[in-house]
């Protein structure tokens, strides 16, 4: 606490965090969802400066507000003072603070318990798998990488396609894989974005355990988020292995997966996953995938790269959903801007912005006129 209650008070509420470099739109997305500065990063951070020096008593409401950040870094890509690349490391530690005085929503903590007592948030044993996803072959020692597939993976039917087609893909390409079956658990970044440090630390050596026991040595994710968790902090626990998204491993493959031709010139966007992009920089390989497929189109959004739009789903939201209702929640608003492009399919590289986008459809009544696909159903669409 004392850490950062020292540098905190430097935010002086300029408002760069709102928008994307072109000040064309809200681009964070707690502000968009709600429009009072309050939900900004610059008036999160004040609020939780009073609450440290006793200014502001703890409420439900003050948690609330803390944990409706998706931790998407808009804010840390936007702002202009050097300590931008801190901002998104306070809030964290602000909600780890509230976790360990016990403070924390109701939303929060059901979240954390289901992750607890099953391994996922959405209260499944591991024993109720998908069977698409128990059919996977699981990985031994003679298997060239582990293919982790994550909590929304396993357990969402809505992520079917994307497990399918993505195993096509690796197969297509001779990729030796292998997955954890009912040994994986939860990767852990959402638990450490909630804040709970203890539960994360936890779920990071339980995975780290398997890895060792069987010598995996390159892991495969289908999840940013899992790739984000397993490239900058599993790293630091002191197993090294190789870690890569599956967007990359096709990007490598192109020539291999691409069906030539098969898009028939439909005209497609693609939606940077936040912890794809302005977490990890990854860009242009779910681009170039995409790409070997040249019977597509791919047309940018007008907020693209580093000023994406964020679904509205990180930091657990595509469960605790702390920004939906209304025109103005994240996932609405962005399947909105891909129908604008002309686009008639918007590519993800995220089991959540599968899910998330795919539900804003129905609401924005664009289902049957746009489609939201993962890139790779995308290069293997005939």
């Amino acid at each position: 606490m004392k850490r950062y209650q020292t540098q905190i008070h430097r935010c002086f509420r300029c408002g760069y965090c709102k928008f994307p470099t072109d000040y064309s739109a809200f681009n964070c997305p707690s502000y968009n969802r709600f429009r009072f500065d309050t939900y900004s990063t610059g008036g999160r951070l004040w609020l939780t400066y009073a609450w440290l020096k006793g200014e502001l008593p703890w409420s439900e409401r003050l948690a609330e507000i803390l944990y409706t950040c998706t931790t998407c870094k808009n804010c840390v890509e936007q702002c202009p003072m050097k300590f931008s690349p801190e901002i998104v490391d306070w809030i964290i530690e602000a909600r780890s603070d509230m976790v360990e005085q016990g403070k924390i929503p109701a939303r929060v903590k059901r979240f954390l318990e289901s992750v607890y007592n099953y391994g996922n948030p959405l209260k499944k044993p591991a024993g109720e798998r998908l069977p698409w996803t128990a059919s996977l072959k699981k990985y031994d020692k003679g298997t060239e990488y582990l293919l982790f597939l994550g909590c929304l993976a396993n357990y969402e039917e809505g992520t079917k396609d994307m497990v399918e087609n993505c195993s096509k893909a690796l197969d297509a390409a001779g990729i030796s894989y292998g997955t954890l079956g009912e040994d994986e658990t939860c990767c852990g970044n959402e638990v450490y974005a909630l804040g709970e440090m203890d539960l994360f630390n936890e779920l990071a050596k339980k995975n780290i355990g398997n890895f060792q026991r069987l010598g995996v040595k390159k892991v495969i994710t289908l999840c940013p988020h899992g790739y984000n968790v397993m490239k900058n902090m599993y790293q630091t626990l002191g197993y090294q292995f190789e870690v890569l998204h599956y967007s990359q491993v096709l990007a490598g493959q192109a020539a291999v997966t691409g069906k030539k031709g098969g898009g028939n010139g439909v005209k497609i966007t693609y939606h940077d996953p936040c912890y794809l992009g302005r977490h990890n920089s990854l860009y242009e390989p779910p681009r170039k995938a995409l790409r070997s497929n040249n019977g597509f189109e791919l047309v940018e959004m007008p907020r693209s790269r580093k000023d994406a739009f964020c679904c509205g789903g990180g930091s657990g939201n595509f469960i605790n959903d702390y920004l939906a209702g209304g025109p103005d929640s994240p996932a609405r608003v962005r399947v909105r801007e891909a129908a604008a492009t002309g686009a008639e399919m918007v590519a993800v590289a995220c089991p959540g912005c599968l899910l998330m986008l795919r539900e804003a459809l129905k609401t924005e009544d664009l289902d049957g006129k746009l489609e939201v696909m993962d890139i790779a159903s995308v290069i293997n669409k005939k």
